[in-house]
């Protein structure tokens, strides 16, 4: 943790202060000093001087002087993201333009355009509190474009990230919650498309402990107490090894290091087992010291000299070395049976792909010269840039489609003749035909993979080799857009269909404009948008379409004045009245206390995606036509409300109230035993006097699945329940599921 972020220092008076700057300062120019060239010293503390100026009557919400937070967010980005001294000068204005009166012009003035251009960029993308839900996709619209301009504005942008989210604790719950989801739904995953690993882990686990406070505090504590017991198995693995590997004359190191909180959350979540299931919670990693040319060779030695040793799983062999993934992600990975039966994750690589998974992008272009390979970024950014150019859809859609697009792993497919294609997990065939060629895609039928006949939806795997089979006669429809995840692929057809829909639109068109002239009216821009806006269309386009596919015949024109020229809307007889379900419904749920507003005036439903009971940690959502709808903060959708909708969440907490109950389901799992649903319901019913409101059993091979649906008051008397019930003899696990999915 930055040391500035540490402790929060409200009581220092002046002269303290000063002294606490200067000496971040200090502690900036001593990581920065083997990057220093000459004039590089009075840059920067040009660069100091004017942000301390700027924010120097500012303050974080901790208290501390603003000053402090982009000295932090430099020193990351120096010491962690391995970024430059013309970096650092721009972490130390990241603010300014935005927050002070100075402006871009004094900052060309003192350092240059290039400088000015990444400072503009930051302030282009800079958080924009409580923007509504497109501006925040706009925003991040706005990081790409600039990313694809220089990656440094992204390094540094991810550097005030983390700094941001080290220092959460002093922030409001739903500032933590809005900024935590943001966190997880872009930040993370950009940071991870940058190859910044370790930067990727801490920021998961921050948010992680913000939005799941419960399961954080729970894993991190099991992990300190299972510490020395892993510490002891780590040893005991390695020692062989080690002894192995000095005989072979390598230099190495070899460690064992834990697996972050949230990934063994998401494993535990994903495989449904608890803590003490989860076989991999440290990974062994060797990491060798060799020249380039015999990297290689090294690490594959290494590797036999391990599997030696321990069987390896042949299932879970990754080779990244013949085939680096886009983020540069170089290593070899297997997991093997260590000693007392115990499945072991091993990573071998060596020193210099070791800087590039830590420091990701920066490390990347350190290494590039001279190499062929220094096209996987630059390719990634080609890409990036081909769909920002032509993008004029919406931009939510926008910041889905970036994801599922750019920022999800990614697959190695083959042409016919053998050329990589890289591709993200999920593609089909049709995004396979849109990546070789844009013509290929809308005339795109089927496809051989691995000389096998399958249709356009077929999902790739990595590895395939992929014939595209075309004909002049297939043209893109609307379920296309169904079929593929790449926004390439997805912006191709949109054009495609807009391009169809304009030339069936002409007819339409002529329809209305000799429809016009015979009442006397004119064709003309005013005249057709009053028209598309008195049938409720977005645009003129729309409006010839419906005409010209006869879904609007015009009579209502007669209705219409005509006033020299100009078409005149007839006046509505009544005002139409909008029927506001949300408001009808009966005021029963009146315990949540939602601030700033008096509770008892607000309607509000609970969601039916994640079922909130009181005691859950819940947020209110302002939803259009729903009113205020409550959510789980672990909700399966939260991450998306939240970071694309801020501006919409209010912030809600539960009251005491005995009197009503909540329905919420749980899955039993155990030994099919004579007697266990006696047990299970007498426990339910008769002993805690809670309401069954539906059953099913199964039993299937000696293990009995059990699904429960039953009315609680609270989360404190839920969980009451699931502990009593994971006492009784033979029950396995016991977990509360979402009665909707049922």
């Amino acid at each position: 943790m930055d040391s500035v972020a540490a402790i929060p220092k409200y009581n220092l008076n002046e002269e303290q202060e000063k002294k606490l700057i200067l000496r971040e300062y200090r502690a900036l120019l001593r990581v920065l000093k083997p990057k220093l060239k000459p004039g590089d010293k009075e840059l920067l503390r040009r660069a100091f001087e004017i942000a301390a100026d700027a924010h120097k009557t500012m303050r974080r919400k901790s208290g501390e002087p603003y000053i402090l937070h982009p000295l932090a967010v430099a020193r990351i980005g120096v010491e962690e993201i391995g970024l430059g001294v013309r970096s650092t000068i721009c972490s130390l204005l990241h603010d300014t333009v935005e927050d002070t009166d100075v402006t871009l012009e004094d900052i060309e003035r003192e350092f240059g355009t290039e400088i000015a251009r990444i400072v503009d960029g930051l302030t282009k993308i800079s958080n924009i509190i409580d923007v509504n839900a497109s501006a925040q996709a706009e925003n991040f619209k706005k990081i790409l474009l600039t990313l694809t301009d220089d990656p440094r504005v992204i390094l540094i942008k991810l550097a005030d990230r983390l700094h941001n989210m080290r220092t959460l604790d002093s922030m409001k719950r739903e500032k933590q919650l809005k900024i935590s989801s943001e966190t997880v739904y872009v930040y993370a995953p950009l940071s991870h498309r940058m190859g910044l690993y370790t930067i990727k882990t801490e920021l998961e686990d921050l948010a992680m402990k913000y939005l799941e406070p419960e399961a954080y505090k729970e894993i991190a504590r099991k992990l300190a107490e299972t510490k020395r017991e892993r510490s002891r198995y780590i040893n005991e693995f390695i020692k062989p090894i080690k002894e192995k590997l000095d005989r072979t004359g390598y230099e190495f190191e070899i460690y064992g290091r834990p697996k972050s909180i949230h990934s063994i959350w998401n494993k535990m979540k994903k495989k449904g087992v608890a803590f003490e299931e989860v076989y991999d919670l440290f990974a062994i990693r060797v990491i060798l010291n060799i020249p380039l040319e015999q990297e290689k060779e090294g690490c594959w030695k290494v590797y036999s000299v391990i599997t030696d040793e321990y069987t390896p799983s042949p299932e879970r062999l990754r080779d990244w070395l013949s085939n680096p993934k886009s983020n540069g992600y170089e290593a070899l990975h297997t997991t093997v049976m260590g000693p007392q039966g115990k499945w072991v994750e091993v990573q071998v690589r060596t020193r210099r792909m070791n800087e590039i998974a830590e420091k990701g992008l920066a490390a990347h272009w350190k290494y590039k010269e001279g190499t062929a390979d220094e096209s996987r970024f630059d390719k990634w950014f080609q890409q990036i840039r081909e769909v920002l150019n032509n993008q004029d859809s919406d931009s939510i859609d926008f910041l889905h489609d970036f994801k599922t697009s750019f920022l999800a792993e990614e697959i190695y497919v083959y042409t016919p003749k053998g050329d990589v294609k890289m591709l993200p997990v999920d593609s089909t065939a049709l995004d396979f035909a849109f990546a070789i060629h844009s013509m290929v895609g809308s005339q795109c039928i089927g496809a051989k993979i691995n000389h096998k006949l399958v249709p356009i939806s077929h999902k790739l795997r990595s590895g395939d080799q992929v014939e595209i089979i075309t004909s002049a006669k297939q043209k893109p429809n609307e379920d296309w857009l169904n079929i593929v995840v790449t926004a390439k692929a997805k912006s191709k057809i949109k054009d495609a269909l807009k391009e169809e829909k304009r030339k069936v639109a002409d007819d339409g068109k002529y329809v209305l404009q000799r429809k016009l002239e015979n009442m006397g009216a004119a064709f003309n821009q005013h005249n057709v948008d009053i028209l598309a806006s008195f049938y409720k269309l977005p645009s003129p386009l729309d409006l010839y379409y419906q005409i010209s596919v006869k879904a609007l015949d015009l009579k209502e024109l007669s209705e219409f004045h005509v006033l020299g020229d100009k078409l005149e809307p007839p006046k509505p007889i009544r005002p139409e009245i909008k029927h506001d379900p949300a408001h009808a419904l009966p005021k029963k749920d009146a315990e949540l206390i939602i601030f700033g507003e008096s509770s008892d005036k607000i309607v509000y439903t609970l969601a039916n995606c994640c079922k909130p009971i009181p005691g859950d940690d819940v947020f209110g959502f302002v939803s259009t036509g729903k009113g205020l709808t409550i959510h789980r903060t672990n909700c399966p959708n939260a991450a998306r409300l939240l970071a694309n909708y801020g501006h919409r969440v209010v912030k809600t907490k539960w009251a005491k109230n005995k009197e009503i109950s909540f329905l919420t389901g749980l899955k039993i799992v155990g030994l099919d035993d004579v007697g266990v649903i006696h047990k299970i319901t007498n426990l339910i019913s008769g002993e805690m006097k809670i309401n069954i409101n539906a059953m099913t059993i199964e039993a299937r091979e000696g293990l009995f699945h059990g699904n429960i649906r039953v009315y609680v008051h609270d989360k404190e008397e839920l969980d009451e329940l699931v502990n009593r019930l994971k006492k009784l003899p033979g029950i396995e696990t016991v977990d509360r599921y979402d009665t909707e999915q049922q």
